[in-house]
């Protein structure tokens, strides 16, 4: 009797059914979202429709007389980028009569985020910076950090330069990181602000690469009882910064040392070190506060498990720029790898403090 078993083909793996065909397609054209975005805040789209509040539906043709000063433009090419945001929450779309030749598009909770606010600032920037040619480049050489993790795909793809390299020398880069990052940290630090108690008791706080001080500017118009701000950050980002009553700027290295404070300050610090080099910070930051001192750090936190939660997914897609443009062994960490550095370098208690989406509060007490 012929084993027939032995001589059959292999079933079918499960990815041929349609579900799993359609989800492949969508991730290998996923460029087009991003690009996308990142064409609507390069045109101005969201200040156009948003029209001071009012919001009002507009058609491409509209929206391109709004922004473009003269009659060049495709409408129809600017539909389609429209259509496609549409089905990813940026716009709402508004179909006349059943009439589908009619679409008229507004912002949603999502595309007003990239609406300009009195203060200059937006999510606008955010997208920008990350999509400038240099960054571009290293997409194409991710699989690099798997190969050899020693240099980062940002650096193999641009002639041997780290990110901050080139922001040092390209000052049109370095002014848009700055302008993104403040447009992401106004609305973080103001929760902050609202939802965090542990800056009472804080004479003198300092900010760990505080850049240009609008974060200290923040806490101590809250907190008057801060009789000083330190704002500590590289000697060539100080040097720029602006006057701001009761903050002092600093120019130093973390790495060598830190000024003393009752409680020390950063954001978005520690994500882009190695976690030796995070020890490093993290003994400086524990030299320069005393007993009962903090170290408040406001860093990306990755749940425990995956799913596919906005929320997970934009920290585990951080994580991966991280690991593609500033360092391949920088990442984001879980909530107890932070409390074992914590704990490493001497610090004897540790909380976490879920405020925002994105960002979470890490408190070391000393």
């Amino acid at each position: 009797m012929e084993n027939r078993d032995a001589e059959s083909p292999p079933s079918k793996p499960a990815s041929t059914n349609n579900g799993a065909r359609l989800a492949i397609m969508e991730l290998a054209n996923m460029i087009s979202v991003p690009m996308s975005l990142n064409a609507v805040v390069r045109l101005n789209v969201a200040d156009a429709i948003w029209q001071n509040g009012s919001n009002t539906p507009l058609s491409a043709s509209e929206i391109l007389s709004r922004i473009s000063s003269s009659s060049a433009g495709d409408p129809e090419n600017l539909q389609r980028i429209l259509r496609m945001l549409t089905s990813y929450g940026v716009f709402n779309e508004h179909i006349s009569s059943g009439d589908s030749s009619k679409r008229r598009y507004s912002l949603t909770e999502i595309g007003k985020t990239l609406v300009t606010d009195e203060n200059g600032l937006s999510y606008g920037p955010y997208v920008l910076q990350h999509h400038q040619a240099e960054l571009m480049k290293a997409w194409a050489v991710v699989h690099e950090a798997v190969v050899d993790s020693s240099t980062e795909p940002f650096v193999k793809a641009n002639g041997g330069e780290t990110a901050y390299g080139i922001y040092g020398k390209k000052p049109e880069m370095n002014e848009l990181m700055l302008k993104a990052m403040s447009g992401v940290s106004v609305p973080f630090m103001k929760a902050v602000l609202d939802g965090y108690d542990g800056f009472k008791g804080v004479e003198r706080l300092v900010d760990v690469g505080g850049s240009a001080g609008d974060c200290l500017r923040m806490i101590l118009h809250k907190h008057s009882h801060i009789k000083e701000g330190v704002n500590f950050d590289l000697p060539e980002v100080v040097a720029k910064a602006p006057k701001i009553d009761g903050v002092t700027h600093v120019g130093g290295d973390m790495f060598n040392s830190i000024p003393k404070g009752d409680a020390i300050f950063m954001k978005w610090v520690l994500t882009t070190w190695t976690d030796d080099e995070v020890k490093a910070i993290m003994t400086n930051c524990f030299k320069s506060i005393p007993t009962g001192g903090k170290l408040i750090a406001c860093e990306p936190v990755l749940p425990d498990h995956t799913d596919d939660s906005h929320r997970t997914r934009a920290l585990l897609e951080g994580d991966i720029f991280v690991m593609t443009i500033y360092r391949a062994k920088g990442k984001h960490r879980t909530e107890d790898e932070y409390r074992q550095l914590g704990k490493s370098v001497g610090f004897l208690s540790f909380r976490a403090i879920y405020i925002d989406h994105f960002y979470t509060l890490l408190e070391f007490q000393k």
